[in-house]
């Protein structure tokens, strides 16, 4: 008889509770049951509030007061979890439990270089040399695909772009080779290319090492490419579990059929993406494209130019402490070129420290330009920046959180730049053109009187987006605006912003690392790499027709739903 290996991870009616200040009880988590083989990558997938992440936080020991297990019970390798406690005897986190967390600069200490947060896990838990803990995390830092790996070393945290911190943290986790990991959006910062050695290497870490992987994602290009089985989740509950490809070829559950349908396909190009009837889809009513509409632009056709961007470099300098030490330069963005015009939205893809980031930034006057020009409607923004420049050029930025005040209420956020750009005479008149952004971004008004902690991550980015509706811009720059949603509130703000350019006549400057959403949304693409664009041509022509090698392999590169379907129907028919 065949002996059964015992799971790395058993989770059985597990229920999480928060109690509420009216006395109520929030069960975040209800009833759940999830299992984990040696080498198996099961992926937790749902929308923002699901309860994904806390089923991970629980099983870590990581939920925040007042939350706690109500019931069930909890087993890693055989070892059960104290319910009371989240600890268990014998299982040390970091050593027989890893974590990938979403946010790599909450991960990372700002205090200390790379070298010195991947050793410490090894040295503590290892018990091996400083050099042969080097060795090691040099080893893991070409593993996850960082650049000039000896030099990232020793960098700080804040010397990293942000796919790169990700990929640190990925390193830190596999340092001590741990039984169980709890992957919590591991991949939402990173490009197609270092996205697919990243997922290469997770596979390979299960297959070689028998590593059991809890997959936390919204990306379902990614569930198909690597998740052996798949658990959908809402309100808290389990609607649908089993085998990957059968759960993602044919859904049984209503609520996993309209959340697969959400994914943006690559291949195609939709007017509208579908979002689950659940959802509130979003559209601009006439009063509210005028509100979001400025006066400046009227009678202007569809081919001006309001950006115009040429031979832009950027420079960053860092020197050294020692007196007498010469300033060493790193050229960021090399003779970048290319126009936005009126209506459009214009798209830059590439890898992680390609430079895109980095041009919107200079664009957005956060970065000072080294040479070059950017024009902006008819006028030269390295000599003249002022308020009627700054009101019509916004910026949509990825984390919508670090861009909202925590200390101030929705209403005061959405109305601060309204008084400030005096497009309102009163509080009380900025507010009420505030409710109306809020309404119009698919909120409700009386939104406004909560702080941003009291949304989930879809509706903090909506009040990002209404925020800089605020001053009438003329242009948006939008940096990654929908990388850490789930698909149906990805849909839902992909559709809000096309509605914005069709009712409004925003153009926009759309940066994103994923290929599909970039297909759904952009009239023109530029592909970037090691700061200069190598293709840039309109959307339909440049996923059909690519004519640069690095963009072929991006499109090659790219996970996605739809593709991976058409293989796995296209095999059941041979």
């Amino acid at each position: 008889m065949k002996k059964t290996t015992p799971p790395i991870l058993e989770i059985r009616n597990l229920r999480v509770e928060y109690p509420l200040a009216n006395g109520e009880i929030l069960a975040a988590v209800d009833n759940v049951d999830l299992t984990i083989a040696p080498g198996e990558i099961h992926a937790l997938v749902g929308e923002s509030g699901a309860g994904k992440t806390t089923v991970g936080n629980a099983l870590m020991g990581l939920l925040q007061a007042p939350g706690r297990i109500a019931s069930g019970t909890i087993e890693i390798a055989g070892k059960s979890v104290d319910v009371r406690t989240g600890r268990t005897r014998g299982i040390v986190p970091g050593r027989d439990v890893g974590a990938i967390f979403q946010d790599p600069m909450t991960s990372l200490n700002p205090l200390f270089t790379v070298e010195n947060q991947l050793c410490e896990g090894m040295l503590t838990h290892l018990k091996i040399s400083r050099r042969e803990a080097r060795a090691k995390a040099l080893e893991l830092m070409k593993a996850v695909g960082i650049p000039e790996p000896e030099r990232r070393l020793g960098s700080y945290p804040h010397q990293l772009s942000g796919g790169q911190r990700q990929r640190v943290v990925i390193a830190t986790a596999l340092a001590c080779e741990p039984q169980l990991i709890v992957a919590d959006e591991p991949t939402t910062a990173l490009d197609v290319s270092v996205q697919a050695q990243i997922l290469r290497l997770i596979r390979d870490l299960a297959d070689a090492r028998q590593v059991g992987i809890l997959l936390v994602t919204h990306n379902m290009g990614v569930v198909a490419e690597i998740a052996d089985r798949v658990t959908i989740m809402q309100n808290g509950r389990v609607v649908e579990s089993g085998p990957a490809r059968d759960v993602l070829t044919s859904p049984k559950a209503p609520y996993a059929r309209t959340l697969i349908s959400a994914v943006p396909p690559i291949d195609t190009r939709l007017e509208r993406l579908p979002v689950p009837s659940e959802a509130t889809e979003t559209t601009l009513s006439a009063r509210e494209a005028a509100r979001t509409k400025s006066a400046g632009r009227g009678g202007a056709g569809q081919n001006d130019v309001v950006l115009d961007v040429r031979d832009l470099c950027v420079d960053y300098g860092s020197r050294s402490f020692i007196p007498g030490s010469k300033l060493s330069v790193f050229r960021a963005v090399k003779n970048v070129s290319f126009d936005v015009r009126r209506g459009e939205i214009f798209g830059f893809v590439g890898e992680s420290g390609c430079g895109k980031t980095t041009v919107a930034n200079t664009i957005a006057g956060l970065v000072k330009q080294t040479t070059g020009k950017i024009g902006f409607q008819g006028s030269d923004l390295a000599a003249r920046r002022d308020r009627q420049i700054s009101q019509s050029l916004q910026m949509v930025f990825q984390d919508p959180y670090s861009a909202l005040n925590p200390r101030l209420r929705i209403n005061s956020a959405i109305a601060e730049p309204i008084l400030f750009y005096k497009l309102a005479s009163t509080m009380a008149e900025a507010r009420a053109d505030a409710r109306t952004l809020l309404e119009a971004v698919g909120l409700p008004a009386d939104a406004g009187a909560r702080f941003p902690h009291a949304f989930s991550g879809g509706q903090r980015q909506r009040v990002a987006i209404a925020r800089a509706l605020g001053p009438l811009p003329s242009m948006l720059v939008c940096d990654e605006p929908t990388s850490a949603l789930d698909v149906s509130v990805q849909a839902q703000i992909l559709n809000l912003l096309k509605d914005l350019r069709d009712l409004a006549g925003l153009s926009m400057l759309f940066i994103s690392h994923d290929l599909a959403v970039i297909r759904q949304m952009c009239d023109r693409v530029a592909v970037m790499k090691a700061g200069e664009i190598v293709e840039l041509a309109d959307t339909e022509t440049l996923f059909s027709a690519p004519q640069h090698d690095y963009t072929r392999e991006l499109l090659r590169l790219a996970p996605s739903l739809d593709r991976i379907l058409s293989r796995e129907n296209a095999g059941a028919n041979l």
